[in-house]
């Protein structure tokens, strides 16, 4: 890129930060309770206001809602975005490879087995299901993509597919044996939310999320050579097979986190990184961390919208981004001009 090109793209991508961090921040103050934002100042700077019930619901409730929000956003994007270089498809995404189907199959057996006397601090007998199922499903599509030493995209495609049918398959099965209390569980946490209370969720995926991100970021170069094709980006010097491996395993551990306290929350990783490429452009060191501030910015909206809009009651989010991201795929669908 040109100087003046790069100091244009800094100045984009400072704005969709700033953007994004000021929609997420906003969103602190909407929900069943109306908080106005100026009360809340005087409260953190003066304690002007004596009832504190405003400052527990934005510190135990508000904050850390928004915070997971804006990290499982941004990671799925960031996945998305991986999955799509990887495989040079833009359908392609978190839930299409597999990886979402696996950790929700999890989940739903550990709330047939309702665990209890579970001791594992911060994490919770469904989530552990979860991501185990999750990693599981990775290591078998894994050795199913293998193909003689060699890393295959359209048998790493058709086996998420695949597997993400028979989790759905094993998932009914689940449904049917499990009895009616446990029923409601079971759909609530497969509809995706992210009605947390507390932090303990969020310190809970940071050991695994913190990671997988920089990892992916920094492969951002790498899989600019990738989506040129294989044989070009080894003749560049690119190790293709490892890259592969890599940030196949990565995006899939990070989904596999966000998945395990979110619940499996769709088309993320459909809609931000497609609609960011054509705005932006193709080059991943740009699409990349745009997609996890938007993908962030999107998630963050979406919920409050979820948890407002129904307001005492919550619709879970995944079902308000199912409602957005299945015309958006429909559209990629029919749409030849794949970018």
């Amino acid at each position: 890129m040109k100087e003046m090109d790069k100091g244009k793209v800094f100045l984009h991508m400072t704005a969709l930060s700033l953007s994004c961090i000021v929609l997420a921040l906003l969103c602190l103050f909407f929900g069943a309770v109306k908080i106005s934002v100026f009360d809340f100042l005087r409260m953190l700077t003066a304690g002007e206001v004596g009832d504190d019930l405003v400052l527990r619901i934005v510190v135990h409730h508000r904050i850390p809602r928004i915070t997971l929000a804006f990290l499982a956003g941004g990671g799925l994007a960031v996945a998305g975005a991986v999955f799509q270089a990887l495989l040079r498809n833009p359908l392609a995404t978190p839930h299409t490879l597999g990886v979402s189907a696996g950790g929700a199959l999890g989940a739903s057996t550990g709330i047939l087995l309702g665990i209890s006397g579970w001791a594992i601090p911060l994490v919770t007998p469904v989530q552990f299901f979860s991501l185990f199922g999750s990693m599981c499903v990775v290591i078998i599509i894994y050795l199913l993509a293998g193909e003689r030493g060699r890393f295959s995209t359209m048998k790493l495609l058709l086996a998420g597919i695949t597997i993400a049918l028979i989790s759905s398959a094993m998932i009914m099965f689940i449904r049917y044996l499990v009895d009616p209390h446990k029923l409601v569980i079971l759909d609530r946490w497969l509809m995706g939310g992210l009605d947390v209370l507390g932090y303990d969720a969020l310190l809970s995926i940071l050991p695994i999320y913190i990671p997988a991100i920089i990892l992916l970021l920094s492969e951002s170069n790498r899989l600019n050579q990738l989506v040129f094709g294989e044989e070009l980006a080894a003749g560049r010097g690119i190790n293709v097979q490892a890259v592969q491996i890599r940030v196949f395993i990565v995006a899939s551990a990070l989904t596999s986190a966000i998945v395990s306290v979110a619940g499996p929350i769709g088309f993320v990783g459909l809609i931000i990184p497609h609609a960011l490429r054509l705005a932006l452009g193709p080059d991943h060191r740009i699409l990349m961390f745009s997609s996890f501030m938007a993908g962030g910015a999107f998630l963050t909206v979406a919920d409050t919208v979820a948890r407002t809009l129904f307001s005492p009651s919550e619709l879970p989010v995944g079902v308000l981004t199912a409602m957005l991201g299945g015309p958006f795929f429909l559209y990629l669908l029919v749409n030849k001009k794949f970018s």
